[in-house]
């Protein structure tokens, strides 16, 4: 996957920026596209040798960019109202007008998410077009090794010293690590004395211990409807069996809410009373299971069958039993053992936070010129191109204010 090259590099004077930004991913080039044209001079210092790595590979290489229905109801943080500025400020329409000024050709995939017609390598280009028009410049393939404050900012890296009046730290999270994430944003703020909320894995697979593992493990590579609920937050999406226990949209939707070692409950069919549909079947002869199997794969309805409820003839069960069965059909209990890690997760829930930033810019409370943006901050959004969502306009928000 090839990438346009054309990107200026860096060879102006150490003290010559306004703004440094520190990582060249969704937020941080946005950033730099609003900073750039408000006449800011910008460096975005990238520890990749090229920006936008993991917009390449998002959706499947074709971008899940943004969604039209995003809103603060779809994203999690310790304080839930911090993203309505950046988010009121720079919606979805915002960024599809600049996806159409480019002529990038995209469609709805399905519950507004919406995917560039041909492969993600436009949205990176059209970036760095907005950022060449910005006079914004790049250093790239470029680790830093500390960041200092003594009266302006400076970033140090194997190349020199660099200063700024501002500086945004862009860094994203722990996330895939494979695409260079790191704690570096995290250790930057405690660093500078902000709060972090705790990190861990979110839209992320969750794993079972061993002697469960065995269930899952038979139906590997079946998918079905479901509605997930975890701490007063549900989805209906498909849940999709592994060798490891659990992924699809639903589990990958749960897990940014999910506290560790509590129960999900599972309703396996969430658009029809299975209490009604196990009555009307109540004389018949067929068994339980293959009732069950008019409205589910049979190979999960016998497998469930065999581990909670033994597939007799339907006549054999009386209507205390079948009360019973529907209820664990529409209530079941799974206790997942943790998630697939970090290398799994498609983003980091928890990081910089919020009651440490302003919500208008982005800015740090405690220290003005240093902002943070992006998933490095404490707001997780649902799968489906709500991140995005937010990396641009909490990017907008620091840029217009860096």
């Amino acid at each position: 996957m090839q990438v346009a090259t054309s990107i200026p590099m860096s060879n102006r004077p150490p003290t010559g920026y306004d703004v440094i930004i520190l990582g060249g991913g969704a937020a941080g080039l946005m950033c730099a596209i609003e900073a750039g044209n408000r006449g800011r001079s910008v460096l975005v210092i990238e520890r990749n040798e090229r920006v936008g790595k993991k917009i390449l590979i998002s959706g499947g290489g074709r971008c899940n960019f943004t969604n039209v229905h995003a809103s603060p109801e779809n994203y999690f943080s310790e304080n839930p109202d911090f993203c309505r500025s950046a988010l009121a400020r720079y919606t979805p329409e915002h960024f599809i007008s600049m996806v159409e000024s480019h002529g990038i050709a995209y469609h709805e995939k399905k519950l507004g998410q919406l995917f560039c017609d041909v492969t993600s390598v436009s949205i990176v280009e059209m970036l760095l077009a907005e950022c060449a028009a910005a006079n914004v410049r790049f250093q790239l393939d470029s680790e830093v090794l500390s960041v200092d404050r003594p009266s302006e900012f400076e970033v140090t890296t194997e190349h020199g010293v660099i200063r700024s009046e501002a500086l945004v730290v862009a860094t994203g999270g722990l996330s895939i690590p494979t695409l260079g994430a790191s704690g570096l944003g995290y250790e930057i703020a405690e660093q500078f004395g902000l709060a972090r909320a705790a990190e861990r894995p979110g839209l992320v697979p969750l794993t079972f211990a061993r002697d469960e593992r065995v269930f899952f493990e038979s139906l590997s590579g079946v998918s079905i409807e479901v509605t997930l609920k975890s701490g007063g937050v549900a989805f209906t999406e498909n849940m999709l069996f592994t060798h490891r226990g659990l992924s699809g949209p639903a589990i990958l939707q749960i897990s940014s809410c999910w506290p560790a070692g509590s129960a999900l409950s599972a309703d396996l069919f969430p658009h029809e009373s299975m209490l009604d549909v196990l009555m009307a079947a109540r004389t018949r002869t067929q068994e339980l299971a293959t009732v069950l199997s008019e409205h589910a794969p049979r190979r999960f309805v016998q497998a469930w069958c065999a581990a909670f409820a033994p597939s007799l003839q339907m006549h054999r069960y009386s209507n205390a039993q079948l009360e019973r069965i529907a209820a664990l059909l529409h209530h079941w209990q799974l206790r997942p053992a943790g998630t697939a890690g970090y290398a799994k997760a498609e983003v980091t829930v928890g990081g910089v936070s919020t009651r440490d930033l302003r919500s208008k810019t982005m800015e740090a409370r405690n220290l003005p010129g240093l902002f943070f943006i992006g998933e490095v901050v404490d707001v997780t959004g649902w799968l489906g191109g709500y991140n995005f969502q937010w990396a641009w306009a909490s990017g907008f928000a620091a840029g217009q204010a860096a």
